[in-house]
């Protein structure tokens, strides 16, 4: 696979008023895009590049009832296949203490956002996208999951999502990986006492929590890319595979 063209893009789909946020990075993990929007705001900036790695935060399509399968073939009681409704990427997570959102079987029972990656999945592969693996593609799609992604690339279960310091801590894990973005420590050094007495927090050095998401990623399309042997893929390809900057995952996060 060639390595020196490639754009490296996360997608976070939300659901929200702008629907997509998406970053990118260069061959030198430099950050050269962060941005919201819509669909068409996404492709015009895909388009523009020559050949483009995407990470998507979203199934690409439903289960395929492939858990349920597996503990009906163990003769489960029925009791114990509830909550089996679930991708099996999603499973393997959950049995690692990774809390996942599960992925229905029934594209109507999916949430919107979910819905709108099935969407975004179908745009990519009609736009010439191919799902990674595929060999000299110069435009390819994956999937990943940002929340077990800081979960493998920290050891451990990061702090909560919304709050100041979960998002210190995963823009500090991003900034270890080498990636071109703002210094999260430069918010301490900003922090004086008169600021604290009067609540002025630098709050602009720290990224969003989704522009977060859409970091790391990128930061994994890098990382197939780059150093393949550092990414691991779980789950089934039936049903979609989530990808993960780590060699190897951890028995259980806590």
């Amino acid at each position: 696979m060639q390595k020196s063209p490639f754009t490296f893009v996360g997608v976070d789909p939300t659901a929200g008023r702008h629907p997509f946020t998406f970053a990118a990075l260069n061959q030198d993990r430099q950050l050269v895009a962060l941005s919201a929007g819509g669909v068409d705001e996404l492709f015009a900036f895909l388009t523009g590049n020559q050949a483009t790695m995407v990470a998507v935060n979203a199934p690409p399509r439903p289960n395929h009832g492939l858990v349920r399968q597996k503990l009906e073939n163990q003769k489960v009681a029925p009791g114990q296949l509830r909550g089996s409704d679930m991708r099996v990427a999603e499973s393997e997570l959950r049995e690692r203490g990774i809390y996942v959102l599960p992925t229905p079987a029934r594209t109507e029972a999916c949430p919107a956002w979910m819905q709108m990656g099935f969407d975004l999945y179908r745009r990519l592969e009609e736009g010439g996208f191919k799902q990674y693996p595929s060999e000299q593609a110069s435009l390819q799609w994956l999937e990943t999951h940002p929340h077990a992604a800081f979960c493998a690339l920290l050891g451990q279960l990061p702090l909560p999502k919304p709050t100041l310091e979960g998002r210190l801590q995963r823009q500090i894990a991003l900034y270890e990986q080498g990636l071109g973005i703002k210094d999260p420590m430069e918010f301490f050094e900003e922090i004086t006492r008169h600021k604290l007495l009067h609540g002025i927090l630098p709050v602009e050095l720290i990224y969003a929590a989704e522009e977060l998401d859409t970091l790391m990623a990128a930061y994994l399309a890098f990382c197939v890319v780059n150093c393949p042997q550092e990414v691991v893929l779980i789950g089934d390809n039936l049903e979609g595979q989530i990808a993960l900057p780590v060699a190897d995952l951890k028995a259980r996060y806590s």
